[in-house]
């Protein structure tokens, strides 16, 4: 998409999608603030509607995580507290489960739950079920029993045989005639987690559509993406799941596919969320649709592990809190789901996994500051920092407490003053947490809004966690 393209979805379809919430007043001098105030939040205004945090453990790391390499039951449950936990971890809230896909480039083979052509499309299915599906049974069952309820089952490919080149990896396109077998195939999965005490909430049949790689891959245009949705659509609404696409590489990218989707009105009618990564381009304007959108997966690139919170690489733990604010602000996203939540190697992941032990990069620590705050249910209100290279998003709980996250990516300390309105949060005590490089989510300080007005130190290079009312 063209940089002309991006403009026009920011301006005219952001503001006909969004009304009056396209935009946030900056609070500058001159403009009506008091005194020493430089920013405003405004817990009153209601901007998007937030649906969680999450992350994948597809391509076996659940098994990994589970102990395939080594991992002792005491690390994998420590493993478990770092991302699942709303008191001493992430308490990340949606686990992104992938179709197929339960190995990788790594492995000789994709395991499916349909392998070999039952005798074409219109013939009696035969599926298989191990009950572990790479370990992510075992991840699944441990996450709703830290209270996720958000499970996002992604297709990276359909089966070889329903596809053009035979194969489930390297690209290639689904076969029209396959669509209704395709659909079957896919909510049978959800039904055999369902069988496991799993509810699949949430169905995507793509990856990455615009991209063809050695592994398990499969292409579509905008075009065969609104024919298949119009084909998986009514089954999948009879199976009660919510129907996703497209999960593009990039968000630009997803843009043609959203924009392509909502087009067609009974394409639009079927999709519930539109989904997007920003590895080719990234996730800094809000998608041409007014249904919910996420962004699905990402982390940032790099050729080796990288524990730091600011070295400067582009993948600590500053580069994905900046990414994160981006999404919700720019992209007004309702959810942020990273890729690997645990992985093995030169991992972009959270935590690396390493025989036996393990390790914690800041990039957990940069997450969790949004998603153990930040609740499903919750809504992103109007918020501004008024000072150059501060940076700030605001929530308001369905509980009733209030958050800020607050960036300062200057090179300098902040005294930040602002002016907090919007019913109950006009007043209130709380906490503050700190994240940098010798802070891991940390809390250093007490809270409290008097008058309207709320005061915090921001340490040059850190995130700041304001947490209302709790």
């Amino acid at each position: 998409m063209t940089k002309v393209m991006r403009t026009a979805v920011t301006g005219a379809l952001a503001v006909a999608l969004l009304g009056t919430a396209a935009t946030v007043p900056e609070a500058r001098a001159g403009d009506g603030a008091p005194a020493g105030i430089s920013g405003r939040v405004d817990f009153g205004h209601r901007l998007q509607p937030i649906d969680g945090f999450g992350f994948s453990q597809a391509f076996q790391r659940a098994d990994l995580m589970h102990g395939a390499r080594g991992l002792t039951p005491e690390h994998q449950r420590e493993v478990l507290d770092l991302l699942l936990d709303r008191t001493s971890g992430a308490g990340l809230s949606i686990l992104r489960l992938g179709i197929g896909s339960s190995s990788d480039e790594v492995y000789d083979h994709m395991k499916s739950i349909q392998p070999t052509d039952p005798g074409g499309p219109d013939a009696t299915p035969r599926y298989q079920w191990d009950g572990d599906d790479g370990g992510q049974v075992w991840l699944a069952k441990e996450a709703k029993a830290y209270g996720v309820k958000r499970f996002y089952a992604d297709a990276w490919s359909a089966p070889g045989y329903m596809k053009t080149n035979g194969t489930d990896a390297n690209g290639g396109t689904l076969r029209p005639e396959w669509r209704q077998a395709y659909a079957d195939y896919l909510v049978q999965y959800a039904r055999f987690y369902r069988q496991e005490g799993i509810r699949v909430t949430d169905l995507g049949f793509t990856n990455e559509p615009d991209l063809s790689t050695s592994y398990a891959s499969m292409r579509f245009t905008p075009e065969q993406a609104v024919e298949t949705v119009k084909a998986l659509g009514p089954t999948v609404r009879r199976a009660g799941i919510n129907l996703v696409c497209c999960d593009a590489a990039g968000w630009d990218q997803q843009a043609e596919f959203s924009a392509a989707i909502e087009k067609d009105p009974r394409a639009a009618a079927y999709v519930g969320v539109h989904t997007g990564h920003p590895y080719v381009t990234p996730s800094d304007q809000p998608l041409p649709t007014g249904r919910r959108t996420w962004m699905s997966e990402w982390s940032p690139n790099g050729p080796t592990w990288n524990e730091a919170w600011d070295d400067r690489s582009g993948y600590d733990g500053l580069a994905v809190a900046e990414a994160i604010h981006t999404t919700l602000a720019d992209a007004r996203a309702s959810a942020y789901v990273y890729w690997f939540g645990a992985s093995i190697g030169a991992t972009r992941g959270l935590i690396q996994l390493d025989g036996a032990d393990y390790h914690v990069s800041k990039r957990l620590w940069a997450l969790a500051a949004y998603s153990r705050f930040i609740r499903p249910g919750a809504v992103r209100v109007a918020a501004s920092s008024g000072r150059e290279g501060v940076r700030i998003t605001a929530f308001r709980n369905r509980d009733g407490s209030r958050v800020l996250e607050i960036l300062n990516t200057g090179e300098e300390p902040v005294r930040a003053e602002y002016a907090v309105g919007g019913g109950p949060g006009a007043s209130g005590r709380g906490s503050v947490y700190r994240t940098d490089e010798t802070h891991s989510l940390s809390r250093v300080a007490a809270a409290r809004v008097r008058g309207g007005e709320l005061g915090v130190e921001l340490p040059a290079r850190s995130l700041t966690t304001v947490v209302l009312g709790r």
